[in-house]
């Protein structure tokens, strides 16, 4: 198991409880302390702002949370990463941490930078944390430029000109709070999508089924609100009264102060904030030349985690079992095909 997050974790969980001998399971994690990717997000993200985290099997979150704890005032950096720690004691995985995995190659050699393991089947859980993803544009900007995983907070920028580059739901949470403070303008490729529909499980579910139909052709997954829409709620209301949720389109090039849109006009910034999102953690992989001409990996099984013709090795995180929840599926998925295979 690479990778000891929440689809890591889920995945381990349903391996022992449909038999696996505890010994010949290893999970190994790059973070120095559990909590995947949580760990590293801003401070002012909550429980109450976060979108969405949902139990893993055989334990629920409310259990690590002190009794009358407020969920607007709880930092998910801390709360998610102490769920996953005491998850871990009470399931008794052996996690080795930190362990960077360097490369796999064929016959799945394991190369890492505490030596080489090998391993009969492979569970790839690591998520998209590590790859940060920034399009290319021409020019050069003179000021600071930052992704969303940098982003720590809005008071850093107080005064300041930001300009937020991005469609998504870190963008729009991210202009929620800049805007209080300094003067925003946001860009994005295509026009966003605000809808009042509520999300209720038919949409997540149709929204996943889209995603999954694309890494079943061999094709890159796309994100889940691309297919759902950006949810209207008072904090984006708010955000919309102020006039930050006011878009442009993209513009065509860097300068050195700033951006040049296409029909020539210029606008000057101190900070650019890529809200460009993230894309598989998966160059370690590449040995085993998995991607096609398509651009993505081609997936099969119950639930498109598994790659195509290798039945012992199996990617969660990646496409529909991206979201938390859908990471808590596919581990199920994942456990009972594997041991069919093993």
């Amino acid at each position: 198991m690479i990778g000891a997050g929440q689809a890591g974790l889920s995945a381990a969980h349903h391996l022992l409880k449909r038999g696996l001998d505890r010994d010949r399971l290893l999970v190994l994690d790059g973070a120095d302390c559990p909590g995947g990717a949580w760990q590293h997000r801003w401070p002012t993200l909550t429980l109450s702002t976060v979108n969405g985290v949902h139990d893993l099997p055989g334990m629920a979150f409310q259990d690590v949370l002190e009794p009358g704890e407020d969920p607007s005032a709880v930092r998910a950096a801390e709360a998610i990463p102490r769920y996953f720690a005491e998850y871990e004691r009470r399931e008794g995985f052996a996690v080795r941490r930190p362990v960077t995995v360097r490369c796999v190659t064929e016959g799945f050699t394991v190369e890492t930078d505490d030596g080489a393991l090998s391993a009969r089947a492979i569970v790839n859980a690591t998520g998209t944390w590590e790859r940060p993803f920034i399009p290319w544009y021409p020019g050069t900007f003179g000021g600071r430029q930052l992704h969303t995983r940098d982003y720590r907070g809005p008071d850093e920028f107080a005064g300041q000109r930001v300009l937020v580059v991005g469609g998504g739901i870190s963008a729009v949470g991210h202009l929620d709070e800049i805007s209080q403070v300094a003067a925003t303008t946001w860009v994005t490729r295509t026009p966003p999508r605000f809808t009042d529909e509520p999300f209720t499980p038919e949409v997540g579910r149709a929204a996943v089924a889209r995603v999954e139909e694309r890494v079943r052709a061999g094709l890159p997954p796309g994100s889940v609100v691309s297919v759902t829409g950006l949810p209207w709620n008072p904090r984006y209301r708010a955000a919309q009264a102020r006039g930050a949720l006011d878009r442009l389109p993209m513009f065509a090039e860097l300068t050195s102060a700033g951006a040049r849109w296409p029909d020539g006009v210029t606008r000057s910034f101190d900070v650019i904030l890529w809200a460009t999102g993230f894309r598989s953690a998966l160059d370690h992989l590449a040995p085993l030349r998995l991607r096609g001409p398509g651009g993505g990996i081609t997936m099969t099984g119950r639930l498109a985690t598994q790659v195509e013709g290798r039945p012992l090795l199996h990617l969660i995180g990646y496409g529909p079992s991206a979201s938390t929840i859908g990471a808590n599926r596919a581990g199920r998925a994942v456990a009972a095909e594997l041991l069919a295979a093993l």
